[in-house]
């Protein structure tokens, strides 16, 4: 029997099959959502600030997913675990692919991210590389840096409590430099830490601000349109935008190499794949350049507000920050600072820890999935190129799994549970993504603010700011960033626990 007299059939069932498949499709209704207005669909219905609030408030008419669209560009939110689990998980074959963004990946130079880059070889060689480097089977080795590093964050608060962010920034980026490119940080205007704050500022408020499409995306022909044309402003912030994540990229990578040259490199992630031969030809060198970027970029902002929110949570809820002190005395003692030995024995602090992840929710609304081929779902069409936004806000405020979502209570993850509901209510299953796109990075953000978080706890007291007459003075939070959910106009006062306290961290050496 000839070869294509199987094949023919096959292949004609398989069309049949698609046609019907795809006509069905296109007969079932759109999942529900916002009204659209003609041609311009839901645009001036998606804030640029706080969008996962404007979608959780319609999830409670729409329901767990919801439709939009900007100029027929389909828009999905996903507002429950279960219908996160469904799409982006079970079927990541075809949900984890990353929208061509004309703006932030053609102008703007972001396309070769992690975050950015298309499903195919490239994707799966980055994630490799940064599996291999901050998989959850070799996080442990950076324990020691890491707790080298959280007392030092505590000295420099200590020398000025009033810039609490300025340390926090300086620890996150820090800790990754090193890590990633055996930089050392000298001071708080170091070159590279300033480079690295301007241009995840940009790619977080700027680029990628609100979902992150411009009129560009939706019509790809005005990248030619010349910079004197009205409307064309885009395209000079884009060419001087791009100049700034070119230099990001690679300033930091050069500098391993010209290290590794001198004989003055220190251990890190691009030296050790460039010495295995990781970096031995075009692609290679290029696929570690922007693995390394993006290791470093996705720190920095998600470290912050992690912090942050703990900061915000311990000044309006000082019973809990107590409880967790008392416990941290009583294991670790007065004498030293915790380690990570010691997390296993901490489970207030634990549990603290998973509520501020959870309450404070550092990237409520996922970067997009774009749906590779039309999709049905519970009785609803799908089409091809919808990208798809996890609402993680919402999923953490789920009544049914975290009783009371709106309070700040630790105690809920002390309470007895099944396995089943122990993982549902885990707010670190969540925060850091979904399926085949999961933050590759997690395990050390999550090591990095836990060891942070303690050592603070150990040695540091915080409460609300009091006026002249003693009176605390109320914080009028706010929140500007678009991605991350970074708290501003704090209040706070920030002392030493005792003298003790003080005594540890100023008998600190380098290297200690």
């Amino acid at each position: 029997m000839a070869v294509t007299d199987v094949l023919f059939p096959v292949v004609g069932l398989v069309s049949v099959y698609l046609y019907f498949t795809r006509r069905r499709g296109l007969e079932l209704p759109k999942p529900p959502g916002p009204k659209p207005l003609p041609l311009v669909g839901n645009i001036f219905n998606l804030p640029t600030q706080q969008l996962w609030l404007t979608v959780t408030d319609w999830s409670k008419i729409y329901g767990k997913i919801i439709y939009a669209n900007v100029f027929g560009l389909g828009l999905v939110f996903l507002n429950t675990a279960e219908a996160c689990s469904d799409l982006l998980d079970k079927r990541g074959s075809i949900y984890s692919d990353k929208p061509h963004l004309v703006m932030c990946g053609e102008l703007c130079g972001c396309e070769n991210m992690v975050a950015f880059t298309r499903y195919g070889d490239q994707m799966r060689r980055q994630r490799k590389l940064m599996q291999r480097a901050f998989g959850p089977t070799t996080i442990s080795k950076y324990h020691s840096l890491l707790e080298m590093e959280a007392p030092w964050f505590l000295k420099r608060l200590l020398e000025n409590p009033n810039d609490y962010t300025t340390p926090v920034k300086r620890y996150a980026g820090g800790v990754t430099l090193l890590v990633t490119y055996g930089y050392q940080v000298k001071s708080d205007d170091d070159a590279f830490l300033q480079l690295a704050d301007h241009c995840v500022d940009l790619l977080a408020n700027k680029i990628a601000s609100g979902v992150g499409i411009w009129p560009v995306d939706i019509f790809p022909v005005l990248r030619h349109l010349p910079e004197w044309a009205p409307g064309s402003g885009f395209l000079k912030k884009a060419r001087a935008w791009r100049t700034k994540m070119e230099e990001f990229v690679d300033r930091p990578y050069e500098f391993v190499k010209e290290s590794m040259l001198k004989g003055t490199a220190l251990p890190s992630f691009c030296s050790t794949l460039i010495e295995e031969g990781e970096a031995k030809d075009t692609q290679g060198d290029f696929d570690l350049r922007w693995t390394a970027n993006s290791m470093y970029s996705a720190s920095i902002d998600t470290t912050l507000a992690l912090v942050l929110q703990f900061f915000l949570a311990m000044s309006e809820h000082p019973e809990a920050m107590t409880k967790a002190q008392k416990e941290i005395d009583a294991v670790v003692g007065l004498d030293r600072l915790p380690a990570f030995d010691d997390r296993k024995n901490l489970p207030y602090v634990e549990a603290l820890f998973n509520e501020c992840i959870r309450y404070g929710v550092a990237v409520p609304l996922s970067l997009p999935h774009r749906l590779m081929e039309d999709d049905i779902y519970e009785g609803t069409f799908i089409p091809k190129g919808t990208l798809v936004f996890a609402n993680i806000w919402n999923i953490l405020r789920d009544e049914a799994v975290f009783g009371d979502p709106h309070l700040f209570r630790p105690e809920r993850y002390l309470e007895p549970v099944d396995d089943e509901m122990a993982k549902r209510r885990d707010p670190k299953n969540y925060t850091f993504g979904f399926g085949r796109r999961v933050c590759p990075g997690r395990h050390l953000a999550q090591a990095s603010a836990w060891i942070l978080m303690a050592s603070f706890l150990a040695t540091m007291n915080i409460s609300k700011a009091v006026d002249a007459n003693g009176k605390q003075i109320e914080q009028a939070i706010k929140y500007e960033n678009a991605v991350f959910r970074m708290p501003s106009g704090l209040n706070i006062d920030i002392k030493p626990r005792s003298e003790r306290a003080v005594g540890i961290i100023d008998g600190l050496t380098y290297g200690q």
